[in-house]
């Protein structure tokens, strides 16, 4: 037996959708507003994952300019006929409001680390879609919005028979299930010819869980099971938190497994806060007398270790590096059985572990050529911009993580500034900047431009929530060019520093990193904390920033 160490995907990769072609696994998990849209990632021994790539192009002209934080790219599900992957998404337009807004797209490959077909528009009754092949059919499965007053958001689970070819529905929508508390997320498989409808139940906060439905037809009736296949509600000591959102999948030996996302808190004096979000973990199930679905170690609490069959073959990535760059092209012959080739590193670029906010990074104002080595940023929006910020980031996978850059820059006034970031969404990020502020003493003036005007380059430390920005410290720069700067979080505490001829020094007090998580405030927030670079120039858009050496250290603790 292996045993794998939950969670599997560490930091900032929620609704998990699990599947098996041959020896290989392949998980599926949402993005939200960053890029790559829809990473993926691959293991043989369900212990060791990498990264396979993303599913290109699945944001329509590749674009999110304008959804909203937590907003487009939820729960894909990620599926396989025999022939091809699939992958059904949702782009989500509207948070917290009573019209979902959004647009369900279906996309096909050979292989998942490349030739995805542009996506294509189906029937868009709510978000968290998936399919389901049998005998040549396909069938789209999501919940359904009543969006007048007085009516239930989530108000039941539907499915539609689509064309294969054209994607267009068969015949009506039928209602498989509703249920008192609230259920979305539904995937649906067939064993001893009854058909299990996995639902994530409760949310997908604290009251999160994963519930079991059957039926002997496709189109129901469905009997729900009378007790949670997988939850932590009923206790806040769990390690692993918010335990829901699952797909089950059968290993070659016929064991089952349950994917399902997960959470590890901070234990605050003002709460439970998950700063790396929503993360992805994997289960052992075994079924009982009665034909249900259960955790093999009992109870519905998840387990950290799991043993997982061994394979009985040697794996294709006996080290598999945390981030390879994936293979830039399809596997060319599809078959039920595929063997991916080893994922092959590349010269540094902006690829992954890199994301970006609504776009992907461009040499219009992400470059790694102007200056060999260098990540060479042109500053555009603010940190808040939902069109065109110009930051670049990577996950925070522990609680205990370390991020540093170089960075060389030269701001002429305080609408420029470069600088790393401890970053969740535009009303939750920490910043050290290097701009520009008026002589020691006097007051803001507004905007200058350089000569009599005077000034100075600085270091400025701001934190930012929900009630809005606060400048924390204003530190003089120590040298003329290129500046190491760093930040170190341990916990809920942060401390932002600058090295100087070997030395450290710290700018500002320790910061409540334990802000930036899903936890804090009251919008709905989906994503995870993440260290990141920007630039910024809200006058000319012309300012550039140069940053080399960035690195993140993740340490479990």
């Amino acid at each position: 037996m292996t045993v794998l160490h939950n969670p599997v995907l560490r930091g900032f990769a929620p609704d998990p959708s699990l599947v098996r072609v041959g020896d290989w696994y392949y998980l599926a998990t949402s993005s939200f507003e960053w890029f790559p849209t829809i990473p993926l990632h691959r293991s043989r021994d369900l212990a060791h994952w990498e990264y396979a790539g993303h599913v290109q192009g699945a944001a329509p002209g590749n674009s999110l300019a304008g959804v909203p934080d937590s907003g487009g790219i939820w729960a894909p599900s990620l599926s396989w006929d025999g022939e091809r992957f699939w992958v059904t998404y949702t782009v989500v337009r509207s948070v917290g409001t009573p019209y979902f807004d959004l647009d369900t797209y279906v996309a096909t490959a050979a292989s998942v680390e490349g030739g995805w077909s542009a996506p294509r528009r189906v029937a868009s009754h709510g978000f968290d879609p998936a399919l389901f092949h049998e005998d040549g059919r396909l069938w789209l499965l999501n919940l359904q919005n009543d969006h007048r007053p007085g009516g239930e958001r989530f108000a039941g689970i539907v499915v539609t028979e689509l064309d294969r070819d054209t994607l267009e529905p068969v015949g009506d929508t039928h209602l498989l299930l509703r249920h008192d508390r609230l259920i979305e997320g539904p995937k649906l498989l067939r064993r001893d010819g009854w058909y299990y409808l996995v639902l994530a139940e409760g949310g997908t906060g604290w009251e999160h869980g994963v519930r079991v439905a059957r039926a002997q037809e496709l189109t129901g009736p469905y009997e729900l099971d009378e007790r949670p296949l997988l939850t932590t509600r009923d206790d806040p000591a769990v390690p692993l938190q918010k335990a829901g959102h699952g797909e089950l999948v059968e290993t070659p030996e016929g064991q089952w497994l349950l994917g399902h996302l997960t959470a590890r808190p901070l234990h605050t004096p003002k709460g439970r806060r998950c700063t790396l979000g929503r993360e992805t973990a994997i289960q052992a199930v075994v079924w009982d007398a009665e034909g249900w679905p259960r955790l093999r170690q009992g109870g519905w609490h998840p387990e950290i270790e799991v043993d997982v069959p061994t394979r009985s073959h040697p794996r294709s990535h006996p080290h598999p590096r945390p981030h390879p760059h994936p293979h830039p092209h399809p596997h060319p012959h599809p078959h039920p059985h595929p063997h991916p080739p080893a994922a092959v590193p590349q010269p540094e670029d902006l690829s992954w572990p890199w994301s970006s906010l609504r776009e992907p990074p461009g040499p219009s104002w992400a470059d790694t050529t102007a200056r060999p080595g260098w990540i060479r940023l042109r500053g555009r929006h603010g940190p808040e911009s939902r069109w065109a910020a110009g930051l670049l980031a990577q996950r925070i996978t522990e609680h205990r993580a370390e991020a540093e850059v170089t960075v060389e820059a030269r701001p002429v006034t305080f609408t420029q500034a470069a600088g790393l970031l401890l970053w969740y969404n535009p009303e939750a990020y920490l910043a050290l900047d290097l701009t520009w502020a008026e002589p020691e003493g006097e007051p803001q003036r507004g905007q200058q431009w350089g000569g009599t005007a005077g000034g100075r380059t600085v270091f400025s430390l701001v934190e930012r929530d929900e009630d809005g920005v606060r400048q924390v410290a204003v530190v003089d720069v120590p040298v003329d060019g290129p500046v190491t700067l760093g930040v170190t979080a341990e916990g809920a505490d942060a401390r932002f520093w600058y090295l100087h001829e070997g030395v450290r020094t710290a700018v500002g007090p320790a910061l409540d990193f334990s802000r930036l998580s899903d936890d804090h405030g009251s919008r709905l927030r989906f994503t995870g904390a993440m260290a990141a670079i920007h630039a910024r120039d809200l006058v000319d858009a012309a300012f550039t920033a140069d940053f080399t050496g960035f690195r993140l250290t993740c340490a479990p603790g």
